[in-house]
Formats: C-alpha cells, sequence, structure tokens
C-alpha cells in the first residue's frame, strides 16, 4: 500500500505567493534634511540675487522701472537683442539640426574630433571667441570678411556660442529613431525629401525647438562674444548685456537692473513654453487626452 502524500493548503499558498520586494526607499528622516539643503542653496545662489534685482528695479517706483525700459536706449538694444537672437535660433535650428544627423548618420575621418568640438563654446570662455571673431572678421581681416560692428558679426558670434543646445538636443533622438520606418516609407516609393518630412521631421521637431529655444534663452543675454566684434554702437549693434553695462559704469542702477529684469523675464516665458511643450509631447506619447 503506497501512502499518497498532498500539499498542505497552508504550504502551496505560501509558495505560490509572489515574494514582496525589499523596500528601497530612503529614511523619511533623511528628506527634510535633503529639501532643506536644496532649499538654502537655491535661496543663496538663485532666488536672493533675482529678490534683490526685483527690488533695485522699483526702487523708484513702477513709473520709474517703465521710464527706464522705455527710453530710448534701452528699447532700441532690447530689439536689437531680441531680434538677433531670434534669427541665431533659427538659423541654428536648421544647422545644428544638419550637423547632428551627419554626426549621427554619416561616417567620416575625424568624426570624433569634431563630435568634441561641438561642445567647445562650452568650455571656450566667450571673451576668447570674440577676440577670435575679431582678429578673422574685424578690419585687418585675413579672409577680406569684415563683419565687426555690424549685426551680421554678432549673428556669427552668438551662433558660435549656440550651436551646441541644437546639436545636443537633437542627437540622441536620431540615435533612438526606428530606422526601419524609414525603409518602410522608401520601400513604398517616398523620396528622401518626402521621408524626411512625413517620417522624420515629427520625430525631431519637439528637440529642434527644444534646442532652439534654449540656444534663443542663452542668446539674449550674451556678453563675452559680441563685446568685441559687436562694436557696442547704441541703436544699431548695442545689445541688452552692453546697455546694462554702460548704465552701471555711468551710475545709473536703476536703469541696469530695470533692463535686467526684461531679460529675465523674457528667458524665463521662454524656459516656461518650453516645459510646457515639453510636459505636453510626454503627455501625448503616454495617450493622455
Amino acid at each position: 500500500m503506497t501512502a499518497t502524500l498532498t500539499p498542505r493548503r497552508d504550504d502551496t499558498e505560501v509558495s505560490s505567493r509572489p515574494a514582496r520586494p525589499q523596500s528601497t526607499r530612503r529614511p523619511r528622516s533623511i528628506r527634510p534634511l535633503g529639501v532643506g539643503v536644496v532649499g538654502l542653496w537655491l535661496s543663496v545662489v538663485v532666488l536672493l540675487p533675482l529678490a534683490a534685482l526685483a527690488v533695485t528695479s522699483v526702487q523708484v517706483g513702477l513709473t520709474g522701472f517703465a521710464a527706464a525700459v522705455s527710453e530710448p536706449g534701452a528699447r532700441a538694444a532690447l530689439w536689437v537683442t531680441v531680434w538677433v537672437s531670434a534669427v541665431v535660433a533659427v538659423v541654428n535650428a536648421v544647422m545644428g539640426t544638419v550637423v547632428a544627423w551627419v554626426l549621427v548618420r554619416d561616417d567620416f575621418p575625424g568624426k570624433r574630433v569634431v563630435d568634441a568640438l561641438i561642445d567647445l563654446p562650452f568650455a571656450l570662455p566667450t571673451i576668447v571667441a570674440s577676440i577670435v571673431l575679431l582678429s578673422l572678421y574685424g578690419p585687418h581681416s585675413p579672409v577680406g570678411v569684415h563683419l565687426n560692428a555690424t549685426q551680421p558679426g554678432l549673428l556669427v558670434a552668438l551662433a558660435f556660442v549656440t550651436l551646441p543646445f541644437v546639436v545636443r538636443s537633437v542627437q540622441p533622438v536620431l540615435i533612438e529613431a526606428d530606422r526601419e520606418v524609414e525603409e518602410a516609407a522608401a520601400s513604398l516609393g517616398a523620396s528622401n525629401l518626402t521621408t524626411f518630412r512625413r517620417v522624420v521631421l515629427p520625430t525631431l521637431a519637439p528637440a529642434i525647438v527644444s534646442g532652439a529655444g534654449l540656444a534663443f534663452a542663452r542668446a539674449i543675454g550674451e556678453y563675452g562674444s559680441v563685446v568685441l566684434i559687436g562694436g557696442n554702437i547704441p541703436k544699431k549693434t548695442q545689445v541688452a548685456s552692453q546697455y546694462i553695462q554702460q548704465q552701471v559704469e555711468t551710475d545709473q542702477p536703476v536703469n541696469a537692473a530695470a533692463v535686467s529684469v526684461v531679460l529675465l523675464l523674457i528667458a524665463f516665458v521662454t524656459l516656461f513654453v518650453l516645459r510646457a511643450l515639453a510636459g505636453r509631447g510626454r503627455a501625448r506619447e503616454a495617450g493622455e487626452p
């Protein structure tokens, strides 16, 4: 007679029950300390200087703030800054995408060197860029191109310091893009231009807009790269940062602070719009309404 062993119900339930993963969360007692350190650091580095700037800009009241911003020199400097920065953002949106495409899709000798050079404007002091541009395109230009004290000179200087934003925004998206979709479009008879416009560009568009927006926000506050090549001609090549320096040197800190606040607001609105667009893009990818 053979005895049949049957597992007990308790043993079966225990063995079939999935093991609970161990919690990897840090103790809650650490969180207040981390939040406090971050809040203190941001207050000292960001919030307090911005608050001091805002208070200085309204020392003589909102009427004085409006008068400082509406002065002909201030309005001209702000207009030149915004106009040139917008053009640079558009140019970088196109050329930055082209550079990213070549770096990702093509192989050529010296590719790693070119890829490393893209980040050079981040590491190079901007005043060095201005000196180099002045030597190359100044009054004694060895190539016969004279851009000193002209708006095209400002465009070249700002394009130099803002190029990495678009390239580094588009590059990872191109690396992760699904090549099979492009191959399928080509097999159905689509031309290269149609494939890029209908398949590739919609995927790259959020990254291009983000990079161009960051380039614009960076350009409106640029000083070092334009200080020499720009010429600082009022109402022509004088950008807002140079106008601010001029107001400080002539002992008019309220005017300088008022124009600085306007630049700050422009940059903040730009970054806010970029964050909103990025949030909508993530929600669309997740299938949320």
